[in-house]
């Protein structure tokens, strides 16, 4: 049978994907919260049984959220592996009243689905799930074994995969994998990215007094709240530079070829601020420096501030403590222990010892080399489907891809059908049908040509 078969049951089989993916979205998996995770990966581990792809839920300990993991072996080509990573679990939906229908409704709107994960990652996941049913159902066989490993831990920091990947590093052995996600940018061209950031996340904090005090003793009872702001505005200075000493020791510039490839990528600056509400860049980038920092650029950024009153009207007290949490985006060659000791050793130095620093985890980056064979494939499927696509050296987000790039030596490549801005992480969250439709049909390209290569 030809490659056409399995397309043509892409086509056909539309309304299942939807239906499948509707039945996910229903189903609350918020990792943060503990909440639903068990039912839905029983439901994840029903959805690859009903699609042919055998499957069985792996554990590691009590109160670690299990691993979905599904395996067809080839009966033609058993000597290459693919590996899909996706993830079941989903950030939390609040505040539930900025959604215009309930935020795990898998309301279907014209070409849009809506719910939280109908993007990130459950809208992505089924597109593999449906990539492998429809090869299944059309030859009765995939064109090279396919593994899945779907966990419920991404949206939390993925806090056990190393873990998983230690102790089932033969389950999960593979020559290459296809990552969770891959963006779609505003003219419909699929962003194949190579990399990932790396991330520290941490709690700083400070308790200066048992209680909030009336704030007319301000006079005499330090504010811990302009004292936490004196010790971060020492970590960057106003164009986004981080001052920590040593932290960018380790770091490699871009290759030439990186630079290619990076100065290649269209980036719609005017689009982009638009669709934000923004009149300029940090440090006013503009051109290749833009797209340099969205692909290797380093960040410092306080993701809350806590400290006194922040009701509505007016309440005059002085604080009694402060709290700030920042995460730091790291770039290849960042160790995250490593980074989070400088981090340390810079607040003692700068005389604010008396910082309580909480560390909640930490990931490295990790790059695919663009000359790797397997970037072509992924590449000319991506065009087929899609009609044309984007080569990217890093996504300027962060997943686990280190972790697997070390315990199976395998090369990551995202690609997907998440539109840029179909407000994941937010409320309305949605995926396109079109691009679940293309997504599909190029998870099937990338097999046949894998099988093939």
């Amino acid at each position: 049978m030809t490659i056409l078969n399995p397309l043509k049951h892409v086509d056909s089989n539309m309304k299942n994907l939807v239906s499948d993916l509707q039945t996910l979205i229903r189903q609350p998996s918020v990792s943060a919260k503990n909440e639903g995770i068990e039912e839905c990966a029983k439901l994840v581990k029903k959805t690859l049984d009903a699609s042919g792809i055998p499957s069985e839920i792996l554990r590691l300990k009590k109160g670690v959220a299990p691993i979905v993991y599904g395996e067809v072996k080839s009966k033609k080509n058993n000597s290459k592996t693919l590996l899909f990573y996706n993830h079941y679990d989903v950030q939390p939906a609040e505040p539930f009243d900025l959604w215009d229908d309930p935020p795990f409704s898998g309301q279907v709107i014209g070409n849009k689905i809506f719910g939280r994960g109908s993007s990130d990652d459950k809208g992505e996941l089924i597109t593999r799930i449906k990539a492998v049913e429809a090869y299944l159902k059309t030859t009765g066989d995939v064109p090279c074994n396919i593994k899945f490993l779907i966990e419920g831990e991404e949206e939390t920091g993925s806090a056990h995969i190393d873990d998983y990947l230690k102790k089932y590093r033969k389950k999960f052995g593979c020559d290459e994998v296809i990552w969770e996600f891959g963006y779609v940018d505003s003219k419909n061209r699929p962003i194949i990215g190579l990399g990932m950031k790396g991330l520290l996340f941490v709690e700083l904090s400070i308790k200066e007094s048992i209680r909030d005090a009336h704030s007319s003793l301000a006079v005499l009872i330090k504010n811990p709240a302009w004292r936490l702001i004196e010790a971060v505005k020492t970590l960057r200075d106003s164009n986004g530079k981080i001052l920590i000493k040593d932290w960018y020791r380790e770091v490699k510039p871009f290759t030439k070829k990186d630079l290619e490839i990076i100065s290649k990528e269209p980036f719609d600056e005017k689009f982009f601020k638009k669709e934000y509400g923004i009149k300029s860049f940090v440090a006013d980038k503009k051109g290749l420096d833009a797209k340099k920092a969205l692909v290797g650029g380093a960040t410092c950024n306080i993701a809350g501030f806590v400290s006194g009153y922040t009701g509505e009207g007016a309440k005059t007290i002085l604080p009694g403590n402060a709290l700030v949490k920042i995460d730091f985006r790291l770039i290849p060659k960042m160790d995250p222990k490593k980074q989070a000791q400088r981090l340390k050793n810079h607040l003692k130095s700068k005389g604010f010892a008396d910082v309580q620093i909480k560390i909640f985890h930490g990931e490295a980056a990790a790059r695919t080399n663009s000359s790797d064979p397997f970037v072509s494939i992924v590449q000319e499927a991506a065009d087929q489907s899609f009609g044309s696509s984007i080569l990217n050296v890093s996504n300027a987000g962060t997943g686990p891809m280190h972790s697997f790039v070390e315990h199976l030596n395998a090369p990551c490549i995202s690609i997907g059908g998440t539109y840029m801005f179909s407000r994941i992480h937010s409320p309305n969250e949605y995926a396109r049908i079109d691009l679940l439709k293309k997504t599909t049909k190029c998870i099937c390209l990338i097999m046949e040509k894998f099988g093939k290569f």
